[in-house]
């Protein structure tokens, strides 16, 4: 059994994926979107995918699971993909943080000004 990542050839990529260049439109995963595991590997499932959901047993983003799977960004998503349609993982972004009250940032710099 071939380590996941292991051998990046067109091939390869094109078995992985059964031929899709593109995740399913209605998911939509970026770099920082989290991926956390909602079962265990089963057996007979596809090395990649047991080791997207033994990595993500704690929240990981999509782009260190391709790091981690050594595999184009692209590749990983269409795997996630696969993962969050058949619900053994969920995705969510992570929340930006809430930005101040502009009104209290006019007064903040009101103040730093009258020093």
């Amino acid at each position: 059994m071939s380590r996941p990542g292991r051998d990046d050839s067109p091939d390869r990529l094109y078995m992985l994926t059964g031929g899709r260049s593109r995740a399913d439109s209605a998911h939509r995963f970026d770099l920082v979107t989290l991926v956390v595991a909602e079962c265990a590997p089963s057996p007979g499932m596809q090395s990649e995918h047991a080791a997207i959901l033994r990595m993500c047993d704690r929240p990981a983003a999509v782009v260190e699971v391709a790091a981690e799977l050594r595999l184009p960004v692209n590749i990983t998503k269409i795997l996630l993909s696969d993962l969050l349609t058949a619900g053994r993982v969920s995705a969510r972004h992570p929340r930006a943080a809430a930005l101040p009250d502009p009104q209290i940032l006019e007064q903040v710099l009101v103040g730093l000004r009258n020093l």
